[in-house]
């Protein structure tokens, strides 16, 4: 499975674990940085990179990492066609896959261990969507006011 990953300098270390843990795991993995730690590196400078490239890659997903995963989080929901979800334990993530069909997931380093993210991404990768009729309906909704400001129906 291609994995992108984006962060910053509050998430450098759990990045570069992440990595090593991915490629460990058989993933493809591309570090869309930082590389290097730089303690005044901007989020959305990587962050939006690592959407992006999944926007562009059906079936890939993205990790994008920073100091409470919020704001990442946020970036990368900016990138049309991304659902990127804020997961701080497996039920989460569980969730944003089966639920939200969510590609990206996002994770806050000063709230997570390394043991704790790594167990999120493993649930994360392999929880497929449920294709249930009302999650994709919902997520039908969302596309739509994405791609042309469309309001769905009042009930």
């Amino acid at each position: 499975m291609r994995v992108h990953l984006g962060g910053d300098h509050a998430a450098y270390d759990l990045l570069v674990d992440l990595v090593t843990f991915l490629q460990g795991e058989g993933h493809e993995v591309t570090n869309h940085g930082p590389h290097t730690y730089d303690e005044v590196d901007d989020y959305p400078v990587y962050v939006l990179r690592a959407a992006q490239a999944v926007a562009a890659d059906p079936g890939s997903f993205g990790v994008v990492l920073g100091g409470s995963g919020n704001g990442e989080q946020m970036a990368a929901n900016k990138v049309a066609g991304i659902r990127a979800a804020l997961c701080s334990d497996d039920e989460l993530a569980r969730l944003a896959r089966e639920h939200n069909d969510a590609q990206v997931i996002s994770i806050g380093a000063r709230m997570t261990s390394v043991d704790e993210a790594r167990s999120m991404l493993r649930v994360f990768l392999t929880t497929p969507f449920s294709g249930d009729e009302r999650h994709a309906r919902r997520i039908a909704m969302v596309s739509a006011y994405e791609a042309d400001g469309s309001l769905p129906p009042l009930p």
